[in-house]
């Protein structure tokens, strides 16, 4: 097997080993590792199992880790034509059961929490409590963000800046010109690994599209009522993608705790992945 390590030149992967399975007929690739409680991390949209590199040295350390590459993201294959957040939901599902992790603890962020949410409504049994990072599927039902979500996905501007990641993610420059705006509140706080991490997918994808059409075409909160398991609601309290009132509604709809990090963007996960490590310990600690 390979190690992620090979893949991402980052020592913190030492320890996960690279897996590829076919799973409700697309490929995937995943990384797995670590010993205790299963933990399924899932990326957000145009994102890759490597967004998760600030969590995975510490988390690997209490969690035994499953952390897919969406189909159409990284180096796992494209999902069938059509696909809808429930066929996403599916392959996280049928990788838990592969790998006879439920119920695990599954983290998602953005369009990785709505994946998760589906999951958690579709496979009860398999879910024994959600982290919701910024989940999507409020502020992207509407008309404005449909268009820059279709715009971006046609420009996909992370291919053309992703090549210099190796030579610049050091340089505070680089960090903000490429994060700030849109992603992150404190470009120093956003680390060259979690840059390094961050710019590692978009070179492998093959179809964002399929994914980002299907969350524009979802909305969780008619269902969020008929999800029992504990959850956490995380959030950037400075997120420029994704107001804080999406994460009241949450938090009210699904009767969990709301988290909101002071000075910190859309990409929580990166920017502030100590107050991730710390709702899942607290998750780990109270869900059955």
């Amino acid at each position: 097997m390979t190690t992620a390590t090979h893949i991402l030149g980052l020592e913190e992967w030492l320890g996960l080993e690279e897996r590829r399975a076919y799973v409700e007929g697309v490929e995937l690739r995943y990384f797995t590792g670590g010993e205790g409680d299963p933990l399924v991390l899932v990326h957000g949209l145009g994102g890759s199992a490597a967004n998760w590199v600030e969590l995975l040295a510490a988390a690997a350390g209490r969690f035994r880790v499953l952390v897919p590459d969406l189909p159409g993201h990284g180096g796992s294959g494209r999902a069938r034509r059509g696909s809808g957040m429930s066929q996403f939901a599916d392959i996280v599902a049928g990788l838990i059961e592969r790998e006879d992790a439920a119920p695990a603890l599954v983290a998602g962020h953005s369009l990785g929490g709505l994946v998760a949410l589906r999951l958690a409504h579709r496979r009860p049994e398999l879910v024994r409590a959600l982290l919701l990072a910024a989940p999507a599927g409020i502020a992207t039902s509407t008309r404005a963000v449909q268009r820059v979500v279709t715009l971006v996905g046609l420009i996909r501007p992370g291919r053309w800046v992703a090549p210099f990641r190796h030579r610049y993610s050091e340089r505070v420059w680089y960090r903000r010109a490429l994060f700030q705006r849109w992603f992150v509140a404190d470009p120093l706080a956003f680390s060259p690994r979690a840059t390094l991490g961050f710019l590692e997918g978009p070179l492998e994808h093959v179809d964002t599209r399929t994914a980002a059409r299907a969350m524009l075409a979802d909305d969780p909160r008619v269902d969020l009522e008929h999800i029992r398991c504990p959850a956490i609601v995380l959030w950037g309290a400075r997120d420029p993608q994704l107001p804080l009132d999406d994460a009241f509604e949450y938090a009210r709809r699904l009767r969990a705790q709301l988290r909101v990090v002071a000075d910190c963007g859309h990409l929580v996960i990166g920017e502030r992945a100590d107050a991730c490590l710390d709702a899942l310990d607290s998750l780990a600690e109270s869900a059955p």
